[in-house]
């Protein structure tokens, strides 16, 4: 089972602490299982961690995630080496890729190091859902702004192009952020943005923006486009989605 056409799930959320486990799969990563049509079996996860080097204890964390969920979750590793045999067979036996936070201009290049970019590309197509947080939000548009160098907010700008617009995460929580984007998109260094306050979730059809999801209440969505030389933004009201029960 694949999702009807190429999906992705760019968000800034997903995870909660849970009261007997440190993390709990929230409502955006059951929202991309659902986009997935899996129906009749376990879910099948493929977990990217790329972005916080491969961190055996993240790891951890989301596998118990996933087991409450009932999901089955198979981490994908890239260090020291790839953790499996056959990249493209795997990443192509999920329902769901979710990639995590951390280092967007890491990832891209230890992605691309191992051919995983083009991987993902074939993935989209054949009806994977493609999801993440943060730096799994930002790597499968042009770019964004991210703290991959250090503490100062910059631009990466060779982010996958499979949806081709910026985008901004963590809209509302690091102020630098919003400001930063709005930079980027007024002197064209980015094109129009999509940008996500904290547990929001972006959903594409194809390359359209198709909805807004939040996990939490009060949270935004956000369209920065270019005009007259000027960033210019519009907020869209994103829908609820309903809260896992554990």
């Amino acid at each position: 089972m694949t999702a009807p056409e190429p999906t992705i799930l760019a968000t800034s959320g997903g995870h909660r602490v849970g009261r007997r486990t440190r993390t709990l799969f929230d409502a955006l990563v059951h929202h991309a299982v659902d986009l997935s049509g899996v129906h009749g079996r376990r879910p099948r996860i493929l977990y990217v961690g790329t972005a916080t080097g491969d961190a055996e204890h993240v790891t951890a964390r989301v596998s118990e995630a996933a087991r409450v969920a009932g999901f089955d979750l198979t981490p994908l590793q890239l260090f020291p080496m790839p953790n499996v045999a056959d990249v493209e067979g795997t990443v192509l036996d999920h329902d769901v890729v979710w990639a995590m936070g951390g280092s967007v201009a890491n990832l891209l290049a230890v992605w691309r190091v191992h051919g995983l970019d083009a991987v993902m590309r074939r993935a989209w197509r054949a009806g994977v859902v493609l999801a993440g947080i943060s730096a799994g939000s930002i790597c499968w548009f042009e770019g964004g702004a991210t703290d991959s160098f250090g503490p100062e907010l910059q631009p990466v700008t060779n982010g996958l192009g499979l949806l081709p617009y910026g985008n901004g995460v963590h809209y509302d929580s690091d102020p630098g952020r919003r400001a930063l984007i709005h930079r980027l998109v007024a002197e064209g260094t980015l094109p129009t943005s999509h940008c996500a306050d904290d547990g929001v979730g972006l959903v594409y059809r194809g390359t359209e923006l198709v909805e807004a999801v939040t996990e939490l209440p009060g949270k935004g969505a956000y369209v920065v486009r270019r005009e007259d030389g000027q960033a210019v933004e519009e907020r869209l009201e994103p829908r609820a989605l309903p809260t896992p029960g554990y």
